[in-house]
């Protein structure tokens, strides 16, 4: 079994919302630092909201209001609270998990609107190059106009 597996993803309009969830099986929730990536059309990442290990919460900048990340202990799941949805947020969106990110979470070099980050500069990286021990194979999100 993957130890990351997300739902949630569908079809929007443009303003609509969603909820996407992730389940972690096999290891604790809580001694990971947990994001969510959108996955290019060219198969590259964007970073897009990291829960930090220090309880810091993290925001690509074009998600940043619309957007909220947040985790069930109980449950060990991981969600991605999706509002005011624009046609430029569709995409596969992956959960993640890093192991041993008491020093930080890398996701936070990943987002691609953060001037000095790994995706700088247009550059792109491959999804699973994006700095994150474990992946989910995603969930899609399309967002019509």
């Amino acid at each position: 079994q993957e130890p990351l597996v997300e739902s949630g993803g569908d079809s929007v309009q443009a303003g609509g919302s969603l909820r996407l969830s992730c389940e972690f099986s096999g290891y604790t929730l809580n001694n990971f630092c947990m994001g969510w990536f959108r996955q290019g059309p060219g198969g590259q990442c964007d970073g897009v909201a990291a829960l930090n290990m220090d309880g810091r919460i993290t925001y690509a900048n074009s998600v940043q209001g619309r957007f909220t990340i947040s985790k069930d202990k109980a449950k060990n799941t991981l969600y991605l609270e999706m509002n005011s949805l624009k046609p430029e947020d569709t995409g596969r969106y992956h959960c993640a998990a890093q192991m041993n990110a008491e020093t930080g979470c890398k996701i936070n070099k990943y987002y691609s609107d953060v001037d000095g980050g790994a995706l700088s500069g247009g550059r792109q990286v491959p999804l699973y190059y994006c700095g994150m021990d474990y992946w989910g194979k995603g969930t899609p999100v399309i967002v019509s106009s």
